[in-house]
């Protein structure tokens, strides 16, 4: 062989190979699927109640079969708890509470939140695949975005637990009691941990209730809690529906703290059944996130956080940017790239690591998203959608944007919790902030552009919780999250996520 010659296999070679082989009429290039490997999850036929650090059987003898909803085939049974059981795991949490936890010095409470985040490390595949079976989210999101942040929040709380008094200077914080924590079915696993870290760094235990659709990532975490050695009761999960065990649960007496993430319309119902009652609430509930996009904006990075923003998680985002503002001026060259990056998305499988959008999460989400896009159409907005193969089994929508959309129509108004944006336009920077305010919701925004004074300007005049800069759904446990108006109250995450655990009425210390 020549020195000049190619080497076997070599990038040229194979280059040329492939013009060639383009060149030929009927070559086929096929796709080659990235699978992760499913086997690494050892599912149980049947997962019961984690109760006073042990698993019980329900005394309703009652269980559920959760599936994956990209295939809707049955992943387990799960136990469904009775107010008989709601009561069993709050009286072990309470008793927990009294006996050991709340005067548990808070560097040894640290240790424990510490040995949680490092099982999550360990064990991240096993949770990100388990995640992905139940959610149907595509696994690079799992395994990138959902894990490693649970993991973080842990982390981050572990290092507060014993610093509490520096936390609120001149206020003596203590522990509230038993926190009820209802968590949502979108982000199963990270919820768990946005609840769970702060109320154990603070001093209280736990009775957690998962979506009746995605138990199995928090019975998984349930595990490693077990393994952890945590005291007996400190943490509890029950499964059940949501009207009926979650309502068990937030009615509880012994309750001191209800934190409910999930829909608006079942945080009005328990703002309303707890009033009067004395129980500590924070909600964090829907959005109608505007990402707002000037024309000095740098318009390939904003196409690509528009994207991130709505299509993430299949666009079930609480903050998702579900309504696009763009400037006049630059309003259709945006569309044409968005249009041109939405034929890019791939659809499919959600344990293919090149998956974009997996499946919707249930068969009822699904009905609400088409229910929606139709109500989009029949009041004169246009509908664009990719040409993308869909699976036959499972739950899936497309990629979808409408333009020509209406402020007035339901599609701008109302939430949709899944993969459809809806482009609006705007003149000036007023008439921006005017129109991304007209919502009932006020959980986050974003805003593009290259002037620091008018993100700034912008930032004081959003009526919402978190506003982007630049970019969209960034998060890190440090930075509180939240919402006004119909998205909630109270925060989650940072210093502020700590205080909703707190009595801090008790004068100075």
């Amino acid at each position: 062989m020549g020195k000049d010659e190619p080497a076997r296999g070599s990038g040229g070679e194979q280059i040329r190979r492939r013009e060639a082989d383009l060149a030929e009429p009927g070559v086929r290039w096929d796709y080659a699927p990235a699978r992760e490997s499913r086997e690494i999850v050892r599912l149980r036929e049947r997962y019961d109640l984690f109760v006073g650090g042990r698993w019980l059987e329900p005394k309703t003898e009652r269980t559920f079969t959760t599936i994956d909803p990209a295939t809707e085939e049955p992943l387990a049974e799960v136990a469904e708890a009775g107010e008989e059981d709601v009561d069993l795991a709050v009286r072990a949490a309470a008793e927990a509470w009294e006996a050991r936890w709340r005067d548990l010095p808070g560097r040894e409470r640290a240790k424990y939140l510490y040995r949680i985040a490092r099982a999550l490390q360990e064990r991240s595949r096993e949770f990100a695949v388990l995640e992905t079976l139940n959610n149907g989210k595509p696994i690079k999101e799992s395994r990138d975005v959902d894990v490693p942040l649970a993991a973080a929040h842990f982390f981050y709380y572990a290092g507060w637990a014993d610093k509490l008094e520096y936390a609120f200077p001149g206020r003596r914080p203590r522990p509230l009691g038993v926190a009820a924590q209802i968590t949502p079915w979108n982000f199963p696993l990270l919820m768990c941990a946005w609840k769970l870290a702060p109320a154990l760094a603070t001093g209280n235990t736990a009775v957690l209730k998962p979506a009746s659709t995605t138990p199995l990532t928090a019975l998984l975490l349930a595990e490693v809690i077990q393994e952890a050695d945590l005291p007996p009761g400190v943490v509890n999960v029950i499964t059940g529906p949501g009207g009926r065990t979650g309502g068990w649960l937030a009615a509880h007496p012994a309750v001191a703290k209800v934190a409910f993430t999930g829909s608006t319309e079942i945080g009005k119902v328990l703002r309303r059944s707890l009033a009067g009652s004395g129980k500590r609430l924070t909600l964090e509930l829907g959005g109608k996130a505007a990402n707002i996009i000037f024309e000095d904006a740098p318009i390939d990075q904003a196409i690509e956080g528009i994207v991130n923003g709505i299509f993430f998680n299949q666009g079930e985002v609480c903050c998702a940017g579900s309504r696009l503002f763009v400037q006049e001026s630059v309003a259709e060259l945006v569309i044409a790239k968005l249009k041109a990056r939405l034929s890019t998305l791939r659809v499919g499988d959600p344990l293919d690591k090149n998956t974009d959008i997996g499946a919707i999460n249930n068969r009822a989400q699904l009905a609400k998203i088409q229910e929606l896009v139709r109500s989009g159409i029949e009041e004169g907005a246009e509908i664009y959608q990719p040409e993308c193969e869909l699976p036959e089994r499972g739950f899936w929508f497309r990629p979808t944007l409408f333009t020509n959309v209406a402020m007035s129509h339901r599609i701008a108004r109302e939430e949709i919790f899944g993969p459809v944006l809806s482009i609006l336009t705007f003149r000036t920077p007023e008439e921006a902030v005017e129109k991304a305010n007209n919502t009932e919701y006020g959980l986050s925004a974003g805003i593009w552009t290259e002037k620091g004074s008018r993100i700034l300007w912008m930032a004081e005049r959003m009526k919402a919780g978190v506003v982007w800069a630049n970019t969209f759904n960034r998060f890190d446990p440090s930075s509180p999250f939240g919402g006004y108006k119909e998205s909630g109250f109270g925060r989650e995450g940072g210093r502020h996520g700590l205080e909703p655990y707190l009595d801090l009425d008790g004068g100075a210390a």
